[in-house]
């Protein structure tokens, strides 16, 4: 038979994160797939992406997003617009006969989140959630051990994830730093953890319990002694010599992608990260049980001198740990400025990894883990965008590709959360939303 025509892709979210999306469509991927547009509220942001393509593709605002799909006949909508809006793109393409990719969080709330999973099963169509984090070999490692049965029936998880002061602060100068867009980092940070160990357990949450505040950045920066008086980075002579200050006349990418935007929409992408008006938190702790029984504790620094996490899970045979030092220190300068994307890409300073098992009653075990890279977490992005764009991928036994309900387990873990934060007592995941028509 003759191979099939490549796949039409159309793109809505034209900031930094979309040039992943873009790269592997038009590059690796693309004797199975091709870009046939793209829709951005910013012109000069769609004008940079096309710059870098070999054929530049025809570009629309966002306000003619269902125009462009039926014009352009795109199959697969990819989804990376500010996180409050992909509810909004994932509904559209599916009633306008599209599958749809999209950025993690699938949506910042559970009315979103039902409007997706509704839309799902009315239209028929595909959804999947970039959960690239489930391509990371370490933790592929993690999910064999597991289901293996080597530590025996998981009993408690213990996760401990830190953001150094340079990927950290970088939530607080975007436009993350407001929840009504982000849902916090406990639904656009964390969502990734908590769907790491939804899938590790196999399991859905049943109930939360959080606390958690703004203890650093924002207001809080006056006190600790941090705080410099200027609302952005970019011609503000307070801003010299700041360490949380990011510099976009100096990175090329920065420079295209945002500083030379504004004039369209007025966003600043660097913000003073101790200015007013920050409403997500910087350091939280979370309590999970899960329908199966375990429970996790989980605790999120985004202010931390080092990057890394630690998770270890306590079984009937057994404890299984994973420590990963992505980077030992932030040096010296460094905190000034992020490369690219936010941490998309390994730093300089040093780091380790390292998987142990500790069976009972036997010396402790480290497992080797082959296919590391230093870039595009740890080689998980690579691995992701093979599996969600080729046709031909191979089969996939640990069942990484993550759909809509894996999408709503990860975000109604996080949203029942900051419900916790809210009501100061626990919450019953299916209080937000009953999942059980959606399994």
């Amino acid at each position: 038979m003759p191979p099939s025509p490549p796949r039409r892709y159309a793109l809505v979210g034209a900031g930094a994160r979309a040039g992943m999306f873009v790269r592997a469509i038009t590059g690796d991927h693309a004797d199975v797939a091709e870009l046939v547009a793209m829709a951005d509220t910013n012109p000069a942001r769609l004008a940079a992406h096309n710059r870098r393509l070999p054929k530049p593709v025809p570009v629309y605002d966002a306000a003619d997003f269902t125009e462009m799909l039926k014009r352009e006949r795109v199959d697969v909508v990819l989804v990376a617009t500010v996180d409050r809006y992909h509810d909004h793109y994932v509904v559209a393409a599916l009633e306008a006969g599209c599958d749809a990719i999209t950025e993690k969080p699938m949506t910042v709330d559970a009315a979103g989140c039902r409007r997706i999973l509704e839309a799902q099963r009315r239209t028929g169509r595909d959804v999947r959630v970039t959960f690239n984090y489930r391509y990371n070999p370490l933790h592929e490692a993690v999910k064999r051990v597991i289901s293996s049965g080597e530590i025996g029936e998981v009993g408690s998880v213990h996760f401990e994830w830190l953001l150094d002061v340079r990927h950290g602060a970088d939530y607080f100068r975007r436009w993350h730093r407001a929840k009504e867009n982000s849902g916090g980092l406990l639904v656009h940070k964390a969502g990734h953890h908590f769907d790491l160990v939804n899938w590790w357990l196999d399991d859905s949450p049943d109930q939360v319990f959080a606390s958690g505040r703004l203890f650093f950045y924002g207001d809080q920066g006056r006190r600790h002694g941090y705080a410099r008086d200027y609302d952005r980075a970019h011609g503000a002579t307070d801003a010299d010599g700041d360490p949380f200050a990011l510099r976009m006349a100096d990175e090329p990418a920065m420079k295209e992608l945002y500083l030379d935007a504004e004039d369209h929409d007025g966003y600043h992408r660097d913000r003073n990260v101790f200015a007013p008006g920050v409403t997500i938190e910087d350091d939280m702790a979370v309590l999970v049980r899960y329908t199966g029984g375990a429970s996790m504790s989980y605790h999120l620094t985004a202010y931390a001198p080092w990057e890394g996490y630690r998770v270890m899970f306590n079984g009937s045979r057994g404890r299984l740990e994973l420590e990963v030092v992505e980077s030992d220190h932030v040096a010296p300068g460094a905190a000034a400025g992020v490369k690219g994307e936010p941490g998309a890409e390994s730093t300089a300073e040093k780091g380790f990894k390292r998987l142990l098992v500790r069976p009972f009653w036997a010396p402790p075990r480290e497992i080797t883990v082959d296919g590391l890279a230093r870039h595009g977490h740890g080689g998980a992005d690579v691995r992701m965008l093979a599996d969600l764009i080729r046709p031909d991928a191979p089969a996939d036994p640990l069942g990484r590709t993550a759909g809509a309900v894996d999408g709503a387990r990860a975000l109604l873990t996080g949203l029942a959360a900051n419900e916790s934060l809210v009501q100061g007592q626990a919450i019953r995941v299916h209080d937000l939303l009953d999942l059980k028509d959606n399994r």
